[in-house]
């Protein structure tokens, strides 16, 4: 086994690579650099191969595995990439590719099974519950990505979208989502989702802090607006909370910092749920912008 195990943060602007000692469990490199996603496919790779090589010199040692974080899901069934918002990687078999150009094993999860793998081996979870058996994360920013931990692994799925939370239908009469439903979670209670309902109330223009700034502030429209999130909210993750039961869930992006989101929530969740008493946490992260990295620095942990 080797002694370090490697993780590729893969974003559409940066690349970031990091390097984990087994032994202390602690990051020995961290290193970044742009992607140039416009250059194209081979070019992605070309930076991804140059960004290894860097790590590897400094450290005087090649990974045999590496895990990635990638702006999409590898489809299972046809082996190919999808639902990538950096569009080159859509319809390429990412990992085989890697395997050729880098002479390693590639293991691929999307950024949300990523931050929610992270908290739990480094963040929120290890410090506040090292022994839970399910972790669902959430990232609830400019759209909604979640991701499941089950056993501290990473749950695929079928078609590999297992914890796509984001695309479940709450509000039957709602907006239009890019994925062809209306109302799903990410058009009712995203970043983008808040402030066009916003907008819809008030005929004014506010960013998601300002929003939540003027609620404090006693404005009635920014008001409802949070309000409207705390009942979404409980309503969609109930819903998870029936199925999978996770012992704690994680809530990043920007509307996971609204702190509205967690004030006694617990009693808006349980009027939804099956059992009679709720004892899932539910908690902010620690990693920040770091989790992408470690996560995908735990894919490769324990293989």
């Amino acid at each position: 086994m080797d002694r370090y195990y490697w993780g590729i943060d893969l974003g559409g602007t940066k690349i970031e690579c990091i390097v984990i000692d087994r032994e202390t469990d602690q990051s020995v490199i961290r290193e970044r650099i742009a992607t140039e996603s416009a250059k194209g496919y081979a070019h992605i790779l070309d930076q991804i191969k140059t960004l290894i090589d860097r790590c590897a010199d400094k450290l005087g040692q090649y990974p045999q595995s590496v895990g990635f974080g990638t702006p999409g899901t590898l489809d299972p069934i046809h082996g190919v990439m999808k639902n990538c918002n950096t569009t080159a990687l859509n319809g390429k078999a990412l990992d085989k590719d890697l395997n050729q150009q880098l002479n390693i094993k590639a293991v691929l999860a999307n950024d949300a099974n990523c931050f929610a793998l992270a908290e739990t081996h480094y963040g929120a979870v290890k410090r506040i519950k090292p022994d839970a058996q399910i972790v669902f994360g959430i990232i609830m920013g400019t759209g909604v990505g979640s991701g499941i931990v089950v056993d501290g692994k990473c749950l695929y799925g079928c078609h590999g979208i297992a914890g796509e939370w984001g695309h479940n239908v709450i509000e039957s009469q709602g907006a239009d989502c890019y994925c062809g439903k209306r109302g799903c979670v990410e058009t009712v209670i995203s970043g983008k989702g808040l402030e066009r309902y916003y907008r819809e109330i008030s005929d004014q223009d506010l960013s998601l802090p300002e929003i939540v700034a003027a609620a404090k502030s006693g404005n009635e429209y920014a008001q409802k607006t949070i309000k409207r999130l705390r009942h979404y909210f409980s309503l969609a993750v109930a819903k998870i909370i029936n199925v999978i039961d996770p012992e704690v869930i994680v809530i990043g992006g920007g509307v996971g910092n609204v702190d509205a989101l967690y004030d006694n929530i617990d009693q808006l969740i349980l009027p939804h749920l099956f059992n009679p008493e709720l004892n899932t946490l539910i908690v902010k992260p620690e990693l920040g912008d770091s989790a992408g990295v470690f996560g995908a620095a735990a894919l490769v942990k324990h293989l």
